[in-house]
């Protein structure tokens, strides 16, 4: 019997198909060609590929460029769909580059873990970390590992490139619309968190309010938990003194925790507080009334922060400026009770 032929395509039938030599087909499937070829080209050779069916020999080419295509996402643990969209957007720019993503929540939402390679370096090309999770980033040795961090510090880590969400404009838009609305007294329910995201959030917050004559912001520490929150804002309203009219909770989460304290004291949202969140998860539009809020894009944050990390690992600048955020106004704001 005489053995047939395969018919699977080879990169020369690319080459042949696109008009290109093979030299330019591993270029732009192994993703090297930017500055070597045009984009004209590289168009014309992923096209021939798509219309042959053609599908390299990963391990072949992992192998020879000593690489292992698999990028950790290291993140708080997800307790909340906001790191679910993160993933979502890594893994999906990840999966076009021929990258594998490799998710890690952190034990405990944040803190220390143990490391789950027998050497980070060995199996890993590059790291995407939250700076909720530095403490396990370090655990693992992942900060030795080409790296990106999110919501960080851009002078955090010498050497890491950082993607941001413009969180400082979310939380000024926050405030301008409860300043807008008439608040004058304002209680903040921070996260108690040691995070670069959350003391942002505290800065912008008090300077934007302290800027008006007559204002005042006290703030009050919770952990992120609805029955955390909860118990801090019966805590905080439930004694004598003026009470604020304004509750600027530092995510959804806070937020809804919040609304059960206020019930519990008899009080109205927003009758007589007004509350604020951010992050628009799926709780914002669960509870009533519903929330306002700031929108936070969690998988374009994902989809920016892998092209941030293959920037890094080609030797290139990652794309700069923090990603825009929306302020949404629901229900759960309205000037204040006169009375």
């Amino acid at each position: 019997m005489v053995a047939r032929e395969s018919t699977r395509p080879t990169s020369r039938d690319v080459a042949r198909a696109a008009g290109v030599s093979q030299a330019a087909v591993s270029l732009v499937l192994g993703d090297k060609w930017r500055g070597r070829v045009s984009e004209a080209t590289a168009e014309r050779v992923r096209q021939a590929a798509r219309a042959l069916g053609y599908r390299p020999n990963l391990a072949a080419r992992n192998l020879r460029l000593g690489r292992t295509r698999t990028v950790l996402l290291v993140v708080p643990a997800l307790t909340t769909e906001f790191f679910a969209g993160v993933y979502t957007g890594a893994a999906r720019v990840a999966a076009e580059h021929g990258f594998g993503v490799v998710l890690y929540p952190s034990p405990e939402g944040v803190g220390p873990a143990r490391n789950p390679f027998a050497s980070a370096q060995a199996a890993l090309d590059g790291v995407i970390a939250s700076s909720m999770a530095a403490d396990a980033l370090a655990a693992i040795r992942g900060d030795e590992l080409p790296l990106v961090m999110l919501d960080s510090d851009p002078g955090g880590r010498p050497g890491a490139a950082t993607v941001n969400l413009d969180i400082a404009d979310g939380m000024r838009r926050i405030a301008d619309h409860l300043l807008g609305l008439g608040h004058r007294r304002f209680l903040h329910l921070a996260a108690d968190v040691a995070s670069w995201t959350f003391e942002m959030r505290a800065r912008e917050l008090a300077a934007r309010v302290g800027a008006v004559p007559g204002t005042s912001v006290r703030t009050v520490r919770s952990p992120l938990s609805l029955e955390d929150a909860r118990a801090a804002v019966e805590a905080a309203l439930g004694g004598p003194g003026p009470r604020p009219t304004a509750l600027v909770c530092d995510d959804d989460l806070l937020a809804v925790g919040a609304y059960k304290g206020l019930r519990r004291l008899g009080l109205r949202v927003p009758d007589d507080v007004s509350v604020t969140g951010l992050d628009d998860l799926a709780l914002a539009t669960a509870v009533d009334p519903e929330l306002t809020t700031v929108r936070l894009d969690a998988e374009l944050f994902g989809e920016r922060g892998m092209h941030a990390l293959l920037a890094v690992l080609e030797g290139r600048a990652p794309e700069g400026g923090d990603i825009p955020v929306e302020l949404v106004v629901r229900g759960s704001t309205a000037p204040p009770n006169a009375s």
